[in-house]
């Protein structure tokens, strides 16, 4: 039996319904707040890939010592690497800052051992993956909630989780968007692009708040509002840096604020924003700074709209 797995996969991704459900079939788990990772194990090697591809095995050394550390010859395991806080609720900002241990949450296994499970049920897929995973430690499986969606949806508002995620049992693992997989939020947060900065105010040095975009059903980027919270005066001194090369004369968005003192960017860089709501002109209410995204590209970060 080699030990190359013989595929390299996009991960599938869950679809956002407005409204909690509860079907007969399904199982809810929780969402957790990390960056997706694809753990390849062949032989003694181990590659931890990002969903765009990066590979991120520098970056959490002590996740890929432990995927390594397993018996299997060759695994490929789909999670989310998170870092929790006191409550044990994965927070994105403590990941982006390294204020907490990196962990890694796996929830399926696509391939184990020369078989590939792809074509699989979830059901069977869990099993393996629960076999070969401890329930704790650097790598864990990801926690299921009650096998009743709203009761599932409850449970998570009382934790302060994201949200909740939706599984089809019987689906096998299909590559990108799916309906077999879906999410429905507890606490809004989204990803977001930065399209210009406006000027420092005050003693805050650096910048003010970033304006934010994305891109409307595919076509031209809106405008989304502003954020001015989140940041530390090391993140602002790190922002300001990466913000030089991406200054343009004019604005990237279809409708640009009317505002002075405006530095417009070219949109690359994506932000990770937690906010309370949409106002009714489709402006991000209380928004507050995460962290930057390098695992997903500006052209695929869309207005969220749930189905």
């Amino acid at each position: 039996m080699t030990d190359r797995i013989p595929f390299r996969v996009k991960p599938m991704l869950a679809t956002l319904v407005r409204e909690p459900f509860d079907r007969p079939g399904w199982v809810y788990e929780e969402k957790y707040d990390g960056f997706r990772i694809l753990a390849y194990k062949e032989g003694p090697r181990v590659t931890l890939l990002s969903r765009n591809t990066k590979d991120r095995t520098t970056t959490f050394p002590a996740i890929a010592r432990a995927v390594a550390q397993l018996v299997p010859r060759t695994l490929l395991l789909d999670g989310e690497v998170v870092a929790f806080d006191r409550r044990g609720v994965s927070r994105f900002q403590l990941l982006q800052n390294l204020g907490a241990e990196p962990k890694y949450a796996v929830f399926d296994c696509l391939y184990l051992n020369g078989r590939d499970l792809r074509k699989q049920p979830l059901t069977e897929r869990r099993a393996a993956l629960e076999q070969q995973i401890p329930k704790s430690g650097t790598l864990f499986t990801s926690a299921r909630l009650s096998d009743d969606g709203l009761k599932a949806y409850q449970s998570a508002k009382r934790k302060g989780l994201e949200g909740v995620l939706a599984k089809d049992a019987a689906a096998p693992y299909r590559e990108g968007r799916s309906s077999d997989w879906l999410k429905f939020k507890v606490h809004q947060e989204d990803e977001f692009i930065i399209v210009g900065y406006t000027a420092p105010a005050g003693s805050r040095k650096h910048f003010g708040a970033l304006l934010l975009a994305a891109h409307d059903d595919g076509g031209p980027l809106r405008f989304t509002g502003k954020v001015g919270t989140g940041f530390t005066q090391t993140t602002l001194a790190q922002l300001h840096k990466k913000f030089q090369p991406l200054i343009r004369s004019k604005p990237t968005v279809a409708d640009p604020p009317r505002e002075r003192d405006i530095t417009w960017l070219a949109p690359q860089l994506v932000a990770q924003i937690s906010y309370a709501e949409w106002t009714a002109d489709r402006k991000l209410r209380q928004p507050v700074f995460l962290g930057l995204r390098d695992d997903k590209p500006a052209k695929e970060v869309t207005v969220p709209e749930a189905q």
